[in-house]
């Protein structure tokens, strides 16, 4: 009978082994061939993003958590689980209640782009997950605790920079000119360190100054040393509209083609913006054509007031008279009202 105990006790505990050892193998595979994408890289405000988790294998349960950035990202539904979002985190949780007939290869989490965002922001989706199996259940995964992630930028729709430059009437020799440079963007990408640089195409022999100040009172010539600090300054965001005062001097009359840049100095000198102005300069003041009904073309506020001064030189000094003078007939009238008033007195007395 002790032996009987004994071999009982010796198959129990070489069981318990193969069980211990069978179930330390199936804790201990890994799930290496999972994979984490989205459909997009930069998100705007107002778009979605979709997150696609794919498994590698067919699995019957699992459990993912997927934590976002609420500042930037909201969440708005999954495809493959059920969902419960805390606001920072959206847990998914799948189980095949079939008995391992409809597992799972892949799940999907769509998120959307909040609005009012004014700069570009980096940000990550990370993944861990905890109770993976396979569809029947037989094998079990290593939960994933170190995060996956997945880097996007949520970002707003960027529009370019633009130069104007604006000035009233023909720029002559040798006469300053006032200019007025105007950078803008109603929603302009941002920048460290961007800088405003101008060149010149002029005439043969032919010299330009473009001569501004800036609010550290510093002149500068924007052909000869670009705007403001070597270094640059920051810009970018909503409504950008930084002007500039300037002074052209032309030496040499001719075309000149004047070339604004706008340029990253952390990215090599990079052109951001670029816009070319043509310029015609004279020796003498040029006014463009008078507007009239016969050519359309549109005056300056002094010509037209030189134009009424003409018109007022050229009326006469006195107006001609026409028809009868109105104090002709009145003369008249009284004097006959006196004579009959005279004639009606004297008749009286003599009576």
């Amino acid at each position: 009978m002790k032996k009987t105990v004994n071999i009982l006790l010796i198959l129990s505990i070489l069981f318990a082994f193969i069980l211990l050892f069978h179930t330390n193998t199936v804790q201990a595979a890994a799930l290496d061939d999972i994979e984490i994408s989205t459909n997009k890289n930069i998100v705007n405000p107002g778009d979605t993003v979709i997150l696609t988790i794919t498994f590698g294998k067919p699995l019957g349960a699992y459990t993912f958590d997927i934590a976002y950035d609420n500042q930037l990202l909201e969440y708005i539904e999954t495809d493959g689980g059920t969902p419960n979002d805390n606001g920072t985190r959206v847990r998914v949780v799948y189980y095949d209640a079939s008995g391992g007939t409809n597992p799972k290869d892949k799940m999907t989490i769509t998120f959307k782009a909040k609005e009012g965002i004014t700069t570009s922001n980096p940000t990550d989706l990370a993944v861990t997950a905890e109770g993976l199996s396979n569809p029947d259940a037989s094998e079990n995964y290593d939960d994933i605790s170190v995060a996956l992630e997945k880097n996007i930028v949520v970002e707003p729709r960027y529009v370019d920079y633009k130069f104007d430059l604006t000035y009233t009437g023909g720029p002559v020799v040798n006469k300053e000119k006032e200019m007025t440079l105007s950078l803008t963007s109603s929603m302009g990408r941002s920048y460290e360190h961007a800088r405003i640089i101008a060149e010149a195409t002029t005439p043969d022999g032919g010299n330009v100054q473009l001569l501004g100040t800036d609010e550290t009172q510093t002149e500068h010539d924007l052909i000869d040393s670009g705007w403001g600090d070597p270094s640059g300054y920051k810009i970018g965001g909503q409504d950008v509209n930084k002007v500039l005062n300037l002074r052209g001097i032309f030496d040499k009359a001719g075309e000149y083609t004047l070339t604004f840049k706008l340029i990253d100095r952390d990215s090599s000198d990079e052109i951001i913006a670029e816009n070319s102005f043509t310029i015609a300069v004279t020796d003498t003041v040029t006014t463009p054509p008078q507007e009239t009904p016969e050519n359309g073309a549109g005056g300056t506020i002094e010509e037209n007031q030189t134009q009424e001064n003409k018109e007022e030189e050229n009326l006469p000094a006195q107006l001609p008279k026409t028809g009868m003078n109105l104090f002709i007939p009145i003369g008249i009238i009284v004097i006959a009202v006196i004579s009959t008033t005279l004639y009606i007195i004297m008749k009286k007395r003599n009576h």
